[in-house]
């Protein structure tokens, strides 16, 4: 069966058909897969019926194993977590800031992939904004103010002791683990170069930036404020509808996501990976 890719209404995101995961790729199947992600950023493969050994294969062809600092992996999968809301829970939707996944780590992982393996009938759609169009869409005056800029990225309001999801956060179904190493710090360009398409991308997020190197707070909270509001304007979002057996594959390196409820009384159950950026290893 042919590969078929439909692009979506939207400015990233699209739907492959005619490939079945679970069985081993060609390599001029993964090839065309490649390109195709590097096009559209967001991947949507539907119809899927895959077991984690058919996740964690698929995910190898996109690049190596990544890490998790802050979420526990399901017994005899150190790879693989899964992102939980039981039908009875109460606790606030995981993942409803815009980021792009760990980019407070030295080297930000390159892609991550999601598998819907119990998908509510309503609601749970995740947002993707591109960040290709979000840089390109700047005035000037910013792009000439930020070219040369490094945002500061921290875990800290998400996974420390006093983080939305540490030792206060009752009740989740989730295993994450908090620790106030996500207190630690690091920078990245703000207009940073995608390594394999060499567009440039803005590189920063709510969920994730919490300051700009070289400037105060003072200087620094209004043009993030500015730029978490442009980067996420309908005109560069995709809402991505999940169906059961659906993998998403995104890249985190020119989009940023963000998750959404509106599923309350219904289980949720997805498993994810994620895949360093080999070609930063």
């Amino acid at each position: 069966m042919e590969l078929h890719v439909q692009p979506q209404d939207a400015s990233c995101g699209a739907v492959v058909k005619g490939v079945d995961l679970r069985r081993t790729l060609t390599d001029a199947q993964v090839a065309e897969i490649r390109k195709h992600w590097l096009e559209h950023q967001v991947l949507a493969f539907v119809d899927q019926d895959l077991a984690v050994e058919d996740i964690e294969r698929f995910a190898l062809t996109i690049g190596p194993f990544g890490s998790d600092p802050f979420f526990e992996s399901i017994p005899g999968h150190p790879h693989v977590a899964q992102v939980r809301r039981d039908a009875d829970e109460k606790t606030p939707i995981f993942a409803e800031n815009w980021h792009s996944d760990w980019s407070f780590m030295a080297t930000p992982p390159a892609a991550t992939l999601l598998y819907g393996n119990v998908v509510p009938p309503v609601g749970g759609d995740t947002l993707f904004a591109d960040q290709y169009a979000a840089w390109d869409s700047l005035s000037a005056d910013l792009k000439s103010l930020l070219a040369e800029k490094r945002g500061i990225h921290s875990a800290g309001r998400a996974y420390s002791r006093d983080g939305a999801y540490g030792e206060k956060d009752k009740g989740r179904s989730m295993k994450i683990r908090y620790s106030d190493e996500a207190l630690a710090k690091q920078s990245h360009p703000i207009a940073r170069k995608h390594p394999e398409t060499g567009r440039i991308a803005l590189f920063v997020s709510p969920g994730y930036t919490i300051g700009i190197e070289g400037m105060s707070d003072d200087e620094a909270k209004p043009i993030l404020r500015a730029l978490f509001e442009h980067q996420a304007r309908p005109e560069v979002v995709y809402r991505h509808r999940w169906s059961q057996g659906t993998l998403l594959l995104w890249d985190n390196r020119c989009v940023n996501h963000a998750a959404t409820g509106g599923y309350d009384g219904h289980a949720r159950l997805l498993h994810r990976i994620t895949v360093a950026d080999r070609t930063l290893l």
